[in-house]
């Protein structure tokens, strides 16, 4: 028999392996940040596999710096191809953006001048990844806190391109384009609306839903892209948008911090599931990883 479609997954703590494992509900599958994982063993590797034993997995990676100066570093991205043949995801994604410099590595998602350079650089790093991994790979586009000069293209334009030339997926992060929107001061239903004239829905692969937090210095004059909270209703809403343009596709709810009982993110993604599952079909299917 067919697998049912994939609708709603959760990112998967350690917390939460055990009643990962016992979790039984339609289209539920799991995510993981890849760097967690990317050893030869160990109980924390063991445990995943127990759980895609059982239920699909899909790897997110937020160390790759795709957007940095200097290419993929190698041993990372070995270990991340070791980990893909292991695991077998469904999907392999990551962040557009840059996060190391000269063997120096910083614990964020850094923005980027959308130049033709920067352009032409992701593409070739992108296509180096897909390259080891052979397969696609998914791009998220970013949170954005402030201001940056210097773009030749706006952030829609520089997607559709950077899917053009390198044949890469989508990751749409609805929580990431309503935070940009309250920070930068944008509508986010237009920037959805602009997104989908271009032609990009049936090249996401993958949706994130989020809560985020207002700074603690600034109060809801900036957002903040924090994983610690439940989706709000706005974001909500917004969901809603991108399920009438792109029919059901794989979505996962984050929650990194405050991180509540594993019953009450089921529940949170049992709403999701309504939503997705009954959305028109997709108009063209998702292709997997490998």
């Amino acid at each position: 028999m067919a697998s049912p479609p994939l609708t709603v997954g959760l990112g998967l703590k350690p917390e939460h392996i055990a009643e990962a494992r016992a979790a039984s509900a339609p289209g539920l599958w799991f995510e993981v940040h890849a760097e967690n994982y990317m050893v030869e063993g160990g109980p924390r590797l063991q445990a995943l596999l127990t759980v895609r034993e059982l239920h699909p997995v899909a790897l997110h990676g937020v160390a790759m710096s795709l957007a940095g100066i200097t290419p993929p570093d190698g041993l990372h991205l070995a270990r991340l191809s070791a980990l893909v043949r292991r695991i077998e995801p469904t999907l392999v994604s990551e962040h557009l953006a840059w996060s190391g410099q000269a063997g120096i590595h910083l614990p964020d998602l850094l923005p980027f001048p959308r130049t033709h350079a920067a352009l032409a650089r992701i593409t070739a790093h992108v296509a180096q990844v897909q390259d080891a991994l052979g397969c696609a790979i998914a791009i998220e586009n970013p949170s954005h806190y402030l201001p940056l000069d210097g773009h030749d293209y706006d952030e829609i334009e520089f997607l559709a391109e950077l899917v053009r030339r390198s044949g890469c997926r989508l990751l749409l992060d609805v929580n990431n384009v309503f935070v940009s929107a309250r920070n930068l001061g944008f509508d986010a239903r237009q920037w959805l609306e602009r997104f989908f004239a271009r032609g990009l829905a049936g090249h996401v692969a993958e949706i994130h839903l989020a809560g985020h937090s207002a700074d603690p210095a600034l109060g809801e004059g900036l957002l903040v892209d924090s994983h610690d909270a439940p989706v709000a209703p706005e974001v909500w809403a917004l969901y809603r948008q991108v399920l009438a343009c792109t029919g059901t596709r794989p979505t996962l709810i984050e929650r990194d911090a405050h991180l509540p009982a594993f019953g009450v993110l089921m529940e949170e993604r049992r709403q999701a599931h309504g939503m997705a599952a009954t959305a028109d079909a997709p108009d063209r299917a998702v292709e997997t990883c490998p």
